[in-house]
């Protein structure tokens, strides 16, 4: 893509170094620096104008690298992990910052949180009150119940790569059946990113050289058909933890391409995304 038919907004990116506190359990931690300022490059150097840093996993509930990034760049907003308890204060100081969401990264969590326990529902209703939505990862399989417990809080719901369907069947999985349900309800919204990661989410190691296109194209078509552009967004999940050898910045703007071949669709995509974060 060239400027005049990049993204306007990255709706999914990641911004860390190695002197950020990672978690003991975390799943993979990077030898790498992937700076504010790298994400900024990238983004001008691909004709983005707006990107929104996701929460990080691997950093848990360590959320300051983040808002020092936000208070820096003002076409950037953020995604925080939070724990059950955080207090409405904290939540305040966070969305002061540039925060819009809170994560919920539950992809090889087991066993899932209680959702419906008083303290989570605390979470999601001092979420509400801000003005925030909460954004979900995990696999399909797994997904319609954490939707029942947010649907029922009157949250607004952004759900990551698109809803990890069970690669074995995407669109025979009943999270993708309980994803579609979600929108139709009118509080929730999927991404078209990380589509390299739609083969598992423990593919990265298992099957490191395994097809990272066709799933995502399948799955991509059926939304566009089936929920619409007010209810997509695009992002890149940079900088593709776990896939940097095989994924490139220009990869994933080509793959967007492909899945939504239409520049008017794309760009009405980016008005959705536009009204969500940064409106």
């Amino acid at each position: 893509m060239n400027g005049h038919d990049a993204p306007l907004v990255d709706s999914h990116a990641h911004a860390f170094h190695r002197r950020i506190p990672y978690v003991p359990d975390a799943w993979t931690v990077p030898d790498y620096d992937f700076t504010a300022e790298d994400l900024i490059a990238t983004l001008d150097a691909h004709g983005v104008g707006r990107a929104v840093i996701s929460g990080l996993s691997i950093a848990g509930t360590w959320n300051e690298y983040t808002l020092e990034v936000l208070r820096r760049y003002d076409r950037l907003r953020g995604t925080a992990i939070l724990a059950p308890g955080t207090s409405g204060d904290e939540i305040d100081r966070l969305a002061a910052g540039g925060i819009v969401g809170l994560r919920l990264q539950l992809a090889r969590m087991e066993p899932l949180p209680d959702f419906r326990d008083d303290a989570w529902q605390e979470l999601f209703r001092h979420a509400r009150d801000a003005g925030w939505h909460v954004q979900v990862a995990v696999e399909g399989p797994r997904l319609r119940p954490v939707l029942d417990a947010l649907l029922q809080t009157g949250v607004d719901v952004v759900i990551d790569h698109f809803g990890h369907p069970d690669p074995a069947g995407p669109l025979a999985c009943d999270g993708f059946a309980a994803m579609v349900e979600a929108v139709d309800r009118g509080r929730t919204w999927i991404k078209l990113s990380g589509g390299f990661r739609l083969a598992g989410t423990a593919a990265w190691h298992e099957d490191p050289d395994g097809d990272l296109e066709q799933t995502a194209q399948t799955v991509a078509e059926a939304l566009l058909a089936r929920v619409g552009t007010d209810r997509l967004l695009w992002g890149s999940d940079a900088p593709f933890v776990g896939y940097e050898k095989r994924v490139t910045y220009p990869d994933v703007l080509r793959t967007y391409r492909a899945w939504v071949p239409d520049a008017g669709r794309r760009a009405e995509i980016d008005r959705t995304a536009l009204k969500l974060y940064f409106g």
